[in-house]
């Protein structure tokens, strides 16, 4: 064999042919696609997991706020949900009952109100307390007028507390939301718990709160926390704070995809609330008006207390409602 013959021997065993290069490289083409394959499968996996978590979520949102809605049963001196299509600040009316469940025969009295706005051009919220003993005229009965605000609940329900904040305060209220307090036990053991902190130091049916030391509670002790008022200095308006910072505890922890979807939580709510916001009103807020927590202004109306015809009232001159009016009114501007 001549020298030429051995080289192309030599190149012939290590050099791969024209079709075995051809094969090798589909072979690696064939491995790539493959894996890109596979990639994209595994994406459009977690996709559709996510989309149905984001549907049941949806789901159980719209069951459960369509199981809250309940009509205030009054023509609003506005149309509110153009106050929503168009991002203008909105009034929200927030009652708390502290009896029994909300299908009971008897209403009891509202132990709670709160006036708040919501300003997304401010980017503010403004919540403002009413005294529960506030000597007030009920519009819709003069028969039994002078009463307490929270006799406005018990005599004509949502309505008529409704009217009378709106006359004695001279605002629009958009909306309301009514929460049985009672009711709020097992949703916040339902969360695990809230975290609050005490700003006084009291002791209430066997538990000791210390001010300044932030707490644990369970929905017992959340309620205990909120509920005592005559060792409080500042009586009723010491529990309505103590109650706000038991409700935005809660609020903080149940805002979450978790909480959402637990059925058990979404039906607590349902049965301890009703409200007169839609479910696309909610989402409206929750879209929309995310940013007024940037800023919170808190107030409340101040009285004194008077005992008037056997009852104890608890007397908001003139000049602190107008205060609280033109607070409420410059809030409710753009």
């Amino acid at each position: 064999m001549s020298d030429e013959d051995k080289q192309y021997s030599r190149r012939s065993q290590v050099e791969p042919t024209t079709s075995e290069v051809h094969r090798h490289h589909h072979h690696r083409h064939h491995r790539r696609h493959r894996g890109w394959k596979i990639f994209w499968w595994c994406c459009g996996i977690l996709v559709l997991v996510a989309l149905f978590f984001a549907g049941v979520a949806w789901h159980n949102l719209k069951a459960t706020t369509g199981g809250m809605y309940n009509s205030a049963g009054i023509t609003k001196s506005r149309d509110a949900n153009k106050v929503l299509a168009e991002r203008n600040p909105v009034s929200i009316l927030l009652l708390g009952t502290d009896t029994g469940a909300l299908g009971r025969n008897y209403k009891g009295r509202t132990d709670t109100m709160i006036i708040m706005t919501l300003n997304p051009q401010k980017k503010t919220t403004t919540i403002v307390s009413l005294p529960r003993d506030m000597k007030v005229n009920l519009p819709d009965y003069p028969d039994d007028s002078p009463a307490k605000i929270n006799a406005a609940y018990t005599y004509g329900g949502v309505k008529e507390s409704v009217k009378t904040v709106q006359k004695h305060f001279d605002i629009p209220i958009d909306y309301y939301v009514l929460v049985n307090m009672g009711g709020l036990e097992k949703a916040i053991n339902q969360v695990g718990g809230v975290d609050v902190k005490s700003p006084l130091t009291f002791d209430y049916e066997g538990v000791h709160f210390q001010k300044g030391q932030t707490y644990h509670l369970n929905g017992s002790n959340a309620l205990k926390f909120s509920r005592m008022r005559y060792d409080d200095p500042q009586g009723d308006y010491g529990r309505q704070q103590r109650q706000r910072l038991v409700i935005t505890a809660l609020l903080k922890k149940s805002v979450s995809y978790k909480t959402i979807l637990n059925q058990q939580f979404l039906k607590t709510i349902a049965d301890s609330s009703q409200t007169d916001l839609t479910f696309n009103n909610m989402m409206t807020l929750t879209k929309d008006y995310r940013g007024t927590n940037a800023k919170s202004v808190q107030d409340h109306a101040q009285g004194h207390g008077a005992e008037e015809g056997g009852q104890d009232y608890e007397i908001v001159p003139t000049s602190e409602q107008q205060r609280i009016t033109n607070l409420l009114q410059n809030s409710l501007k753009n």
